[in-house]
């Protein structure tokens, strides 16, 4: 009697524990991308910052790892943006300069055919936000509602004032000459918002908002948080100022203070990660969109060059991620990776088909990070600054680089390992690599397109 009870509930306990696996397994994680404006690689406390603390930064370090050799597709923010958030080379579809700020024109921005990560995970049921810089294009069609965002908190352009009293333009079509769109009001979804405190800490607030509502509603989310701090202008409250009395340097203490702005900002989003059980199944990924700039105090420590140049200092920046849940805390990451990556990673955890016609450069980085995989992440990264002619390739530790137009300043072979500050020139005596990374580049470069978007009509005012 007992056996045959025990055959007809079998059917039962197997649903039953299924159930039970299915409940523990790991679900869809949330992504959280931080990505500040023009910020040193030697500004943060996991690169050896000292004069400015960021112990919040620091934890997404600590809790997963530090890249040491995190790269950015372009050493200026738009193109940089364009190539993260499709995880595509924007050379590929024309994107080669800084769209204009103009909202009447429709082809300066990232163009429609291609697919944002918002509009990726949506196919996988994500609800998306950004919050801060957009910076890919000021047309309507370019909206980011209109790209797979489900909340945007916060301006179109390419760079904003900090102060709320300053921001007194309604819109863009306000804009009556150079920079002042770094004046319009705050844009919540569609519509302009009175602010009343410092930007950044705006921003903050926006995204704390928005993780705790998707938690609350146990949605699976995807925030991309762009803010454009430590970009200048240089402005702080006494808040952050009266942080830094040892430093002289009024540039670093203004600069130093924002950075701390930001610290401020990531602490809180991780705090509201905990507090609310989501903290282990959340991937967190902090970077700056390119290097350290000339204007904003900003240190690019060992790395030679500055926002602008393809040298490391233009296109190496502060990289690091943490999934509790899956990546093993407290490793450093040694070999190459691209802000692309973050794409193809969260694509591959959802399993999500990407389209043939328009395939990922990223790569999943879980299984180089989990030690599943030994192998280089990617064989070659490519630069190309269009404009300028100008070109650079990296293949394991050697890189060529033509950091001014090739035609008339030649390229030269740099061994990163043996010297992370790129100053001997080893070409002479490496002809055949040269020439074989030269042959590579050439081949990639023969992929893309010529610029889509030129400046129109000679309004260079309106560039960015």
């Amino acid at each position: 009697m007992f056996k045959h009870l025990l055959l007809l509930l079998m059917p039962l306990i197997a649903v039953s524990c299924n159930m039970s696996a299915d409940k523990n397994a790991p679900k869809q994680p949330n992504l959280v991308v931080i990505m500040t404006d023009d910020m040193g690689y030697a500004d943060v406390g996991f690169n050896g910052c000292k004069d400015i603390p960021t112990p919040n930064i620091d934890q997404i370090a600590d809790q997963g790892v530090r890249f040491t050799q995190g790269y950015v597709t372009f050493p200026v923010c738009g193109p940089s943006r364009a190539g993260f958030l499709t995880g595509r080379y924007q050379d590929r579809f024309g994107f080669t300069t800084n769209p204009s700020i103009d909202p009447n024109n429709p082809i300066s921005g990232l163009p429609v055919e291609e697919e944002t990560m918002a509009q990726v995970l949506r196919k996988a049921g994500y609800k998306n936000a950004i919050v801060g810089k957009w910076h890919m294009g000021t047309h309507p069609n370019f909206h980011p509602l209109e790209r797979g965002f489900d909340y945007f908190y916060g301006f179109l352009s390419g760079g904003h004032n900090y102060y709320h009293d300053e921001l007194y333009l309604n819109d863009l079509s306000e804009v009556t000459k150079m920079w002042e769109w770094y004046r319009t009001k705050i844009i919540e979804n569609r519509d302009k918002v009175e602010t009343n405190d410092y930007l950044t800490d705006e921003l903050s607030d926006a995204a704390v908002n928005f993780i705790k509502e998707k938690a609350s509603n146990d949605e699976h989310f995807m925030l991309y948080l762009a803010y454009n701090a430590p970009h200048t202008p240089l402005q702080a409250t006494e808040k952050y100022l009266s942080r830094f009395p040892d430093i002289k340097d009024k540039k670093r203490r203004t600069y130093a203070a924002m950075v701390s702005a930001v610290d401020d900002g990531v602490g809180r989003v991780l705090n509201t990660l905990r507090e609310n059980g989501i903290n282990d199944n959340t991937i967190v990924v902090f970077l700056s969109d390119n290097g350290g700039a000339h204007n904003n105090a900003s240190d690019n420590g060992p790395l030679r060059g500055l926002k602008g140049d393809l040298f490391e200092g233009g296109i190496r920046v502060p990289f690091a991620m943490r999934w509790p849940a899956v990546i093993p805390a407290g490793q450093t990451y040694n070999k190459a990776i691209s802000s692309m990556d973050i794409m193809a990673t969260i694509v591959a955890q959802n399993g999500i088909e990407i389209s043939a016609e328009r395939p990922l450069d990223g790569v999943d980085l879980v299984p180089y990070l989990t030690g599943e995989s030994k192998e280089e992440p990617h064989d070659y990264l490519f630069w190309r600054k269009w404009e300028q002619n100008a070109m650079a390739i990296r293949h394991g530790m050697n890189k060529l680089v033509a950091n001014n137009n090739q035609n008339s300043s030649p390229s030269e072979l740099y061994n990163i390992e043996n010297e992370i500050n790129e100053q001997t020139n080893i070409k002479a005596e490496n002809e055949e690599l040269s020439n074989h990374l030269l042959q590579e580049w050439e081949k990639w470069n023969a992929q893309l397109k010529d610029r889509v978007f030129p400046t129109l009509g000679g309004d260079e005012w309106w560039i960015d």
